[in-house]
């Protein structure tokens, strides 16, 4: 088991969020506990391979 960060916020009734690692990739659901199983899902897909041109966030360290 590891711990992925993720950003949320209700809009309405709607909660909408995506995983800090690839922020370009948003989801929305009804409700938390729904907004973070389709961020599961989401990042099942994105590490699959099956989303393609994967944009992800990184660090670059400088002097």
């Amino acid at each position: 088991m590891r711990a992925i960060k993720f950003t949320f916020w209700q809009d309405g009734e709607f909660f909408l969020g995506f995983l800090n690692e690839y922020p370009d990739y948003l989801t929305q659901a009804g409700s938390k506990d729904e907004l973070v199983d389709n961020l599961r899902d989401l990042l099942v897909d994105l590490e699959s391979g099956q989303v393609p041109y994967v944009h992800k966030v990184e660090e670059l360290l400088v002097a």
